[in-house]
């Protein structure tokens, strides 16, 4: 679904910008504009997830890394997929859509 009037944001920036930039560096990102932007519902929803996914894609690799050689290799495909969701997400905050994931976009939903 697409939004075309993403409303003001209380941080003075693009409302899609700072979507773009609640995923740029991962988790960090998110918390710190969840954080910051206080009225605009797409930049904490996009904020909110960034945390939610990235968050969980933390914890996996680094859980991942304790189990020799099989998570070694599935860590290789955590990074992979972690790459393409984080572009996914960026050009589709940047494009002015909830781009909502299964899981962490319910989330976002109920926490923005």
């Amino acid at each position: 679904m697409e939004n075309k009037d993403l409303g003001k944001t209380s941080i003075g920036m693009d409302a899609n910008l700072a979507g773009l930039l609640s995923y740029l560096l991962g988790f960090i990102t998110g918390i710190i504009f969840y954080v910051l932007e206080k009225e605009n519902k797409f930049v904490r929803f996009h904020a909110m997830q960034s945390i939610v996914v990235f968050g969980f894609i933390f914890v996996l690799y680094i859980v991942l890394k304790f189990i020799p050689f099989i998570g070694w290799i599935l860590n290789i495909f955590v990074s992979l997929g972690s790459l393409i969701f984080w572009i996914i997400l960026m050009i589709k905050a940047y494009q002015g859509q909830y781009f909502k994931l299964p899981i962490a976009g319910d989330i976002a939903e109920k926490n923005s």
